[in-house]
């Protein structure tokens, strides 16, 4: 097997070009992480915040937004395992919330104009974001069903702090009161499939989400920064969180550390995109991955459970009008977008994991052996990757010997 690992001088290339994007102030800082077989390099450049010297760390927490997702899907998985949840079995008796749906005509219709749905949501239907409602991908206010989405705070429609969210129950109600926006299994749309799986696991697991988590994940993979809130005693290792701000020209805070919202337990613990973690925590998750469920002696999932979760598990059709989030070359497996051609230096058929709209990049290559991710502080403007994102995976796949 090919043990090469990483060259010397295109690692210094990756630390001069992230840190230009420090030096022309377009974040504070930023961790990145490479691996490739036993080869592992980490970059922590800049600072936690504009105007504050303290330096960015390997242990700083960042907010990892969207990266949940692979996570929340693979304590699905275990539960699967485990026989207390099936595939294809309806998520009704656990989500009652969520029965009997009904379908929007077509997205432009009034609340009312509906027909039943052809059969109930499906566990795989949350893991493969095909439960029939998500983001709107339109302006703000184009169809009637995104006054509803934005008032009951369902997300999918912009950023949202944790402290923002109704509680569990309250929002499965509200969910629950809304029509979906296409029949179950019928095309992939974002984030609220992940969210619901969260509140799936949390009622079938009979803990909190993020408990079933701590046990089942986290504890058995030495994570132990991660979590859907930063305690009193590690606060100073968050960074401050940015958004650049059209109306001024400039980045403004999204986050305060002084205030943030991260400093408490959420009212709702979001599978779609509410944890908190750092990069050696975030690597133990991508090798146990890499590694066909294993860290270590700790097995978290089965070989064939990971080689399904990473196989392609959408038609053409059923992520048709999501351009923005695939191109042509990703779809999506179970919790996570999996490369299916490649189209650019680092598009790998069958790498693995996702994107974080709070900055966050990871994924895992099978072929190459290799890992990599790439936090930073400083929220995407669109679903389209950042250049600091680009030039990372660039800089990384070019590393490799």
């Amino acid at each position: 097997m090919n043990t090469a690992g990483l060259s010397k001088s295109r690692l210094e290339r990756m630390h001069h070009v992230l840190l230009g994007y420090v030096e022309r102030q377009e974040m504070p800082g930023l961790v990145a992480l490479v691996s490739h077989h036993d080869d592992v390099h980490v970059e922590a450049l800049g600072t936690l915040a504009f105007g504050d010297p303290a330096p960015m760390k390997r242990d700083t927490i960042f907010r990892i937004a969207s990266i949940t997702k692979p996570i929340a899907a693979v304590a699905a998985m275990i539960l699967v395992e485990e026989c207390k949840l099936r595939l294809d079995d309806s998520i009704e008796p656990w989500l009652p919330e969520l029965a009997n749906r009904r379908v929007l005509k077509s997205i432009s219709s009034d609340l009312d104009d509906t027909v039943p749905a052809l059969r109930a949501i499906t566990l795989r239907d949350l893991l493969t974001y095909r439960m029939g409602f998500g983001s709107v991908m339109a302006i703000p206010d184009t169809y009637p069903i995104q006054k509803f989405i934005r008032d009951y705070r369902i997300g999918g429609d912009g950023p949202m702090l944790p402290t923002q969210a109704p509680g569990m129950d309250k929002w499965l109600q509200k969910l629950g009161s809304l029509p979906l926006l296409a029949q179950p299994g019928e095309r992939w749309m974002y984030q609220v499939s992940g969210d619901v799986l969260g509140a799936l696991i949390a009622r079938v697991s009979g803990q909190s989400l993020g408990t079933f988590m701590r046990e089942r994940i986290f504890d058995p993979l030495g994570m132990k920064d991660t979590a859907f809130h930063v305690p009193p005693e590690k606060i100073g290792r968050l960074p401050a969180f940015y958004f650049f701000n059209r109306q001024t020209n400039k980045l403004d805070f999204f986050d305060d550390v002084a205030n943030s919202a991260w400093r408490s337990e959420p009212p709702f613990e979001s599978g779609g995109g509410g944890l908190v973690s750092t990069i050696d925590d975030y690597f133990a998750f991508s090798r146990m991955m890499l590694n066909k469920g294993w860290h270590g002696r700790e097995q978290i999932l089965s070989r064939a459970t990971v080689e399904l979760m990473t196989s392609d598990q959408l038609t053409l059709e059923q992520r048709a009008g999501s351009d923005i989030f695939f191109g042509t070359h990703s779809s999506w497996g179970l919790g996570m977008a999996v490369d299916i051609r490649r189209n650019e230096i680092f598009h790998t058929p069958g790498r693995f994991g996702w994107t974080g709209g709070f900055g966050t990049t990871a994924y895992t290559d099978p072929a190459e052996g290799m890992i990599g991710i790439l936090f930073t502080q400083r929220m995407m403007d669109s679903p389209e990757p950042p250049k600091v994102f680009t030039d990372f995976w660039t800089l990384a796949y070019g590393a490799m010997e």
